[in-house]
């Protein structure tokens, strides 16, 4: 996902979330929301000394610091001075962590505030935030109703915590963090290889989820014809046949500008893999290991991504496929709020939000297929869709046209459902996230489709 802007602009009214939420649960939820998010930055942040906070792993990242920072401009701009009408904590600071201004390569560059003064401004505005919340009455203005602008704000800074773990696995030197491993998946040898998802139309996007953004939104009628889809997204093992039938010599499988980058970058495997001793390994988080084989694959890019989809003969699902296998209940006639029903995402789900610092097996999660039988649409990979990132019918920007409007048109691929590395504050079945299809360091996979 792109960086956020650091203004607070005018914009449209957004449309209204259903009136039937309770405003005092949706304050609640926020606040939970919000603290669970700053947890999940401070293990980020504290868990590599001031030295790695303020350095620049790769170009396309900023350094931690600089995230960390971003995070309390944003929270200060929108939920401070804007919802609470407060004065400015710091607004000589306003230009140095606007993210459109300063592009990431050039950020070390900037007079960024030193690690100390990051985490003591962040904490002051949060602590400042929370007391905003409390009085606020969660009505009237579009920001305010429903709690809008304080669920935008946690889905900011878990956005940038997903940033920041793509920076921790970027970065060199010894692992920095752990975690469990996810569940196995007790029926994967007995799933089909594929699923039928029956033609007809469905209600794609939402007009009634409280923080749904813009990109979201409205929701609409889209028609859609019979197709099959992987049960699972494709698997490392899977990748592997690709790689090992020349996948990346034949140039019959690729776009043009797919084959260009494979070309110019030697590409041979997808990133963070290399072969040793006849053996395909990894490098996750600061450790080395053999590739799984059931694994779904990680960090390809959308040229990847279609390159083996075609030349395993099928393609990749439309972003309309994809939600319609993820959302629709034949049976009920609806859209669902996720793939297993309307219910929050758990551990016995999805994974998400960093409780496992890869994807779980193809075939886990059985608890959370969708009616189709699809499992894994949420959490676990990213997964690339064939569509471009376009507005839906009735689009209209909320609350900054820089969130998503700038970067409609052919230039953005979209990926649907998350990944192990997102909060389920930011990821729901009608969630979109965009990026360049020459991206690899994101935690992309993907899974294939055909027509029925």
């Amino acid at each position: 996902m792109t960086d956020s802007p650091a203004t607070s602009p005018a914009g449209p009214q957004r449309p209204d979330a259903p009136g039937a939420l309770d405003p005092e649960v949706l304050r609640e939820r926020a606040v939970a929301a919000l603290l669970t998010a700053r947890e999940r930055t401070t293990l980020l942040t504290d868990s590599v000394d001031d030295n790695e906070l303020i350095a620049q792993h790769s170009p396309l990242m900023s350094p931690l610091v600089w995230d960390l920072a971003h995070i309390g401009n944003q929270e200060e701009l929108w939920l401070l001075r804007d919802v609470g009408g407060r004065e400015a904590m710091r607004p000589d600071i306003d230009g140095l962590y606007d993210a459109f201004e300063h592009p990431r390569a050039t950020r070390p560059s900037l007079p960024l505030l030193a690690p100390a003064e990051a985490r003591s401004y962040a904490a002051e505005v949060r602590g400042r935030a929370l007391d905003v919340l409390g009085a606020a009455p969660l009505g009237g203005r579009p920001l305010l109703r429903s709690a809008f602008a304080f669920g935008m704000i946690a889905q900011h800074e878990q956005q940038h915590d997903e940033t920041m773990l793509i920076t921790h696995q970027l970065r060199s030197g010894p692992a920095a963090l752990s975690a469990p491993e996810p569940p196995r998946a007790s029926d994967a040898t007995t799933l089909p290889a594929e699923v039928l998802v029956p033609g007809g139309p469905f209600t794609m996007g939402t007009s009634t989820e409280p923080w749904a953004l813009d990109n979201e939104r409205p929701a609409h009628r889209r028609e859609v014809p019979a197709f099959f889809l992987d049960t699972a997204p494709v698997t490392c093992g899977a990748y592997r046949a690709f790689i090992e039938d020349g996948g990346y010599t034949e140039q019959r499988w690729w776009a043009p500008e797919g084959w260009a980058m494979v070309r110019e970058h030697e590409l041979t495997a997808p990133q963070f893999w290399h072969r040793e001793a006849g053996q395909w390994l990894r490098r996750r988080f600061g450790v080395t290991e053999p590739v799984p084989a059931d694994e779904p694959v990680l960090h390809v890019s959308w040229y990847e991504a279609d390159a083996y989809a075609r030349w395993a003969g099928r393609r990749l699902p439309t972003e309309a496929e994809w939600e319609k296998a993820a959302r629709h209940d034949p049976a009920a006639g609806r859209s669902r709020r996720f793939p297993w029903g309307d219910e929050e995402p758990t551990p016995e789900r999805a994974n998400l939000g960093q409780r496992h610092l890869r994807p779980a097996p193809a075939g886990a999660y059985p608890a959370g297929r969708s009616p189709s039988g699809a499992g894994q649409l949420i959490g676990d990979v990213w997964e690339w869709t064939s569509s471009d990132f376009l507005p839906y019918p009735g689009f209209a920007p909320f609350p900054y046209r820089e969130y998503s409007e700038v970067f409609f048109g052919p230039g953005h691929k979209v990926l649907r459902g998350g990944s192990f590395a997102v909060d389920a504050v930011a990821c729901r079945g009608t969630f979109r996230n965009w990026d360049l299809p020459v991206r690899r360091q994101i935690f992309s996979g993907f899974r294939t489709a055909r027509d029925a």
